[in-house]
């Protein structure tokens, strides 16, 4: 046999089948190359929310003792030695400013009117010296997590006395 009887009889069609072969080989490379390319982008975007999430559960967890910590320093105790609220303080501080790292940021409620998405109002207290809605007291410090709010700040809210014709809405 000689190697010119090996050879297809239609070489111009046999030439068009492998570059047609070849194309589409080509093209489910392409489009592997690009699911390949996909999943990295969602195994790291799943990566990044886990870790948001993990914080965000972590830093939850650790809100019980930083509220805590704020209470034992407003309740002092005069037999107790000021250099023991001093290393407390101390404590304090650090312990915050790690959470703030981490992008903890207190939710402000001084002289500011109740926002149901950042407050949640436990009592209504009837005052002249306040506007209406306006925060009165924080119970519990609320928090965000970078823009996400972790925990709502727990207040009371301001309403206008009932001598003045008008009723309190309700919270």
């Amino acid at each position: 046999m000689t190697p010119a009887n090996d050879l297809p009889q239609d070489l111009p069609g046999a030439y068009r089948r492998l570059l047609a072969e070849k194309q589409d080989l080509y093209d489910r490379l392409l489009r592997k190359q690009a699911e390949l390319e996909n999943v990295k982008k969602r195994t790291e975007r799943e990566k990044e929310d886990f870790l948001k999430h993990a914080t965000a559960d972590l830093i939850r967890a650790l809100l019980p003792a930083l509220d805590s910590f704020e209470r034992a320093l407003k309740q002092r105790d005069p037999r107790v030695p000021a250099d023991f609220y001093k290393g407390v303080e101390l404590i304090h501080r650090e312990f915050v400013d790690v959470l703030k790292r981490a992008g903890l940021e207190p939710i402000e409620t001084r002289a500011t009117l109740f926002d149901p998405h950042l407050h949640q109002a436990v009592e209504r207290v009837e005052s002249s010296a306040h506007r209406d809605q306006e925060i009165v007291e924080e119970l519990q410090r609320g928090y965000k997590l970078k823009t996400r709010l972790l925990r709502p700040a727990i207040v009371k809210v301001a309403v206008p006395p009932s001598s003045e014709g008008r009723q309190p809405r309700d919270s």
